[in-house]
């Protein structure tokens, strides 16, 4: 995600010492949601452009950083790393902070004057009426201007796409235009990547002071700035009015105690945040472990171990094993399990190791039941005989839960392709039970198919197949496996 801010003027060059970031020498600055990078594309007397470039790790944001007590905060398909959002302005008021706050001793007066500027931020996701750009940006003095674009030019039908480029320009101090750009970017994304609490209130009315209290459409910035949380929505608007009647932002005891009481009762009415699907998914394979009345289990494609850690809540699953190919992968599994701080009973209860579903291992052997969820889309389909022969043929568990996602329900993405640059194929719901069939039929298995995620006529997001060996057991030749 890209912001560019210009100044065109005498000696423009100047603009360095008011962001306080130096033209001649790029910046980058370490953060826990990415990397922020400050470079100069353009310096010249008369004009200087100024970029901030948001660098982030979608996987980071699926599946938590190393060693986070907690998953990620988005699903695994998101558009998080690639448009602004409140993470660029979470950037912009760490990284040029200073410059927010109207600070410069060597040229506080050009940082106190009015400058002609312009800014453009990249792919910012206007959900909601585009025309609302101008309403809301006009009032502050700019010129608007943005562009977009069909969704997929490939499928006109399916309308154009909710991100703009937009470009604001006018007579501001920088100070102003940084605030502005802070408060309105998660206004139009309306999709915030943090908590918010009572201190957002005062955020909001310390970067909005001065030109906030008087906006015309007020309503609609403070409303799209809390999302969905009304009580802070109108405790804002309630110090707002107070500050436009020239009364003070700051409320009585009993205003306070009353605005507490609505927000407990309006909390109790919220309904629950519904799961993320990567946390369904993971939910419903246990429930099936479970379910299966296994008592020892392994996770073939473990990846960093979020699976892992919920069946070692689970004390009926005696014995529990993680493998994967990726030994980074396991390395980031074991941080998340502390398995260097666990008792001796539970370092006796769970195993990691490094191997390939697709060769003959002795250790996948002897588990009731195996899990192999979001992993075979990752594999050449050519080498899927040799992951159903070491399987079920070589481990033979009594239960084998995959789940793989269903391309047909990829049309709810704003992604062209596949889901993750990673995977070799993506099946539909038919070639998936095509596979399964001739797999459970091949080496003795019943199976069953399960949905996972919410549906629409285009299916559910995840597909389960569930393989139960048959009593008569494993009867067919078994091959393939290196």
């Amino acid at each position: 995600m890209l912001l560019t801010i210009t100044y065109t003027g005498e000696n423009a060059a100047e603009l360095g010492y008011l962001l306080h970031k130096n033209p001649a020498r790029p910046q980058t600055a370490e953060f826990n949601f990415g990397k922020v990078h400050v470079f100069y594309p353009e310096v010249s007397a008369s004009r200087c452009t100024a970029a901030l470039l948001l660098d982030m790790d979608p996987l980071d944001l699926a599946r938590g950083k190393p060693g986070s007590a907690r998953g990620g905060l988005f699903d695994y398909v998101n558009d998080r790393p690639y448009v602004s959002s409140s993470f660029m302005s979470t950037a912009i008021s760490r990284v040029y902070g200073t410059a927010m706050a109207g600070r410069c001793e060597n040229y506080q007066a050009l940082a106190d004057s009015a400058l002609n500027l312009s800014a453009t931020l990249v792919m910012l996701p206007c959900r909601g009426d585009p025309a609302m750009l101008e309403r809301v940006f006009a009032p502050l003095g700019y010129e608007v201007t943005w562009t977009g674009g069909l969704l997929d030019e490939r499928f006109p039908e399916w309308g154009n796409s909710c991100y703009v480029n937009l470009t604001i320009c006018g007579k501001a101090r920088l100070q102003d235009l940084l605030r502005h750009i802070y408060v309105l970017i998660p206004v139009f994304d309306n999709r915030k990547h943090y908590w918010i609490g009572d201190e957002e209130v005062d955020k909001l009315l310390a970067h909005g002071s001065g030109w906030l209290e008087d906006h015309p459409e007020k309503v609609f910035i403070t409303r799209r700035y809390f999302s969905k949380f009304g009580h802070f929505t109108k405790l804002a608007l309630k110090r707002l009015d107070r500050l436009d009647n020239g009364e003070g932002g700051a409320l009585s005891a009993e205003e306070t105690e009353a605005d507490n009481q609505a927000a407990e009762e309006e909390a109790d009415a919220i309904p629950k945040k519904p799961l993320r699907l990567n946390d369904e998914r993971l939910l419903a394979v246990l429930g099936e472990l479970k379910a299966s009345g296994a008592k020892t289990v392994i996770d073939m494609g473990c990846g960093e171990g979020n699976l892992l850690r919920l069946l070692m809540n689970e004390k009926t699953f005696t014995a529990i094993a993680g493998t994967d190919v990726s030994a980074a992968a396991l390395s980031r599994a074991a941080e998340r399990l502390k398995l260097d701080h666990l008792g001796e009973g539970q370092k006796k209860r769970i195993t990691l190791f490094q191997s390939s579903l697709c060769c003959r291992d002795k250790r996948f052997k002897n588990y009731d039941a195996a899990a192999i969820v979001e992993v075979i889309e990752h594999l050449d389909e050519n080498r899927l005989p040799a992951l159903a022969s070491v399987v079920f043929g070589e481990a033979a568990p009594t239960v084998v839960v995959i789940t793989t996602p269903n391309v047909t329900y990829n049309v709810n993405y704003p992604c062209a392709g596949l889901r993750h640059g990673d995977h070799r194929f993506e099946w539909n719901a038919v070639q998936f039970r095509e596979w399964a069939g001739s797999v459970a039929a091949r080496y003795g298995y019943s199976v069953r198919y399960e949905g996972i995620g919410e549906q629409d006529e285009a299916g559910t997001p995840t597909q389960m197949a569930v393989f139960r060996k048959n009593k008569a057991g494993n009867t067919v030749a078994q091959g393939g496996a290196e």
